[in-house]
């Protein structure tokens, strides 16, 4: 069924992936009373019967092949919450169908490809979203607007996330690069580059990474460090370290008339701390409870026809950053990078 429709019935959303994604943003459909879940798709009988009870899926809607689910369920959107690679097929497949997609980050693993959803997704009536969640969070949308607002331009920014990604992560698709794509920096790394490229409006030009990898092929990076120069002469520091004991995230943006700070632990809201030119320090009240949910601002879209908080664009420059880092590390060159 075409993702244009304009039944006042509940939107009818299939999910593709069983795991984290596929049950813990399904259950914002179920929760919404806009929308409802009614067929999962994963190939891995355990993960499909799990996520299935979770969201309430009869045994006859669970699919093993995510084409089948297409083929046979009347659907208006769905949710893509599988390995990194297979984002590009299953995305292109549903909006062939005609439907909304709320896609996991990253978009995809190849720049030629993210560039191809973000034409895509900008000259067609479905909605694409990417699940960048720092867009919806209080913290980030108010320092987005320092620089969106005003003729202030970010001029130096430090980023670093740690994680013990590696331990927790060993076995499993992520740490598997014909899954991933790589190591953690196109996981939990792909959200530090976004919150920086997204917040600061900033166009990255090129890019000179090292990395250490923790495989023989140097495809899963375990720390990587990234020196970022953007159009207007505006740099960045971006720094992801998978092997520390917990979860810390850290941006700092300093302009013509001071800095914001970005911080947070695990993953809870992040925190805005603003620096002043006298060097005063101010922490404005946000209200987190504000905080909207992914499937919340997706229905929200899809009803409104406003544009979604993560676009496909937003993507496409995140892979492109990604895709030339990788390369700068194994090459040892600095990359340039075109978003045009």
């Amino acid at each position: 069924m075409s993702g244009t429709t304009t039944n006042p019935e509940k939107l009818r959303v299939g999910v593709i992936g069983g795991g984290y994604i596929g049950t813990t943003v399904g259950r914002q459909f179920e929760e919404d009373p806009r929308s409802t879940v009614v067929a999962i798709a994963d190939v891995s009988e355990p993960a499909r019967d799990e996520a299935g009870d979770t969201l309430y899926v009869g045994q006859g809607s669970r699919y093993e092949a995510y084409t089948q689910m297409l083929d046979a369920e009347e659907l208006d959107a769905v949710l893509i919450g599988t390995p990194h690679v297979f984002h590009y097929e299953q995305t292109m497949a549903a909006l062939d169908e005609g439907l909304h997609v709320l896609c996991d980050k990253p978009l995809t693993t190849d720049r030629g490809k993210a560039r191809e959803l973000a034409e895509r997704s900008e000259q067609s009536d479905q909605l694409l979203m990417v699940g960048y969640q720092r867009h919806l969070n209080q913290a980030f949308i108010r320092a987005r607007e320092r620089w969106d607002e005003t003729n202030l331009t970010p001029r130096f920014i430090s980023a670093e996330i740690t994680q013990n990604w590696i331990s927790r992560f060993e076995e499993t698709w992520r740490t598997d690069p014909d899954l991933s794509g790589g190591g953690n920096l196109y996981d939990t790394g792909s959200h530090l580059i976004d919150a920086v490229l997204w917040t600061t409006g900033l166009k990255p030009t090129s890019v000179q990474a090292e990395m250490k990898f923790a495989d023989e092929e140097n495809r899963v990076d375990e720390r990587a460090q990234l020196i970022v120069e953007f159009e207007g002469e505006s740099s960045a520091s971006i720094s992801v370290y998978s092997d520390a004991p917990c979860v810390r995230e850290h941006i700092h943006v300093w302009d013509d008339e001071g800095a914001l700070y970005l911080e947070g632990r695990q993953w809870e809201p992040r925190q805005l701390t603003e620096i002043e030119e006298d060097s005063t320090t101010v922490i404005p009240y946000m209200d987190n409870r504000r905080h909207e949910s992914k499937a919340g601002a997706f229905i929200d879209c899809i009803e409104s026809g406003k544009e979604p908080p993560a676009t496909a664009r937003d993507a496409f420059a995140v892979t492109a950053l990604t895709e030339a880092a990788y390369e700068s590390a194994r090459t040892g060159e600095r990359i340039s990078i075109n978003l045009d």
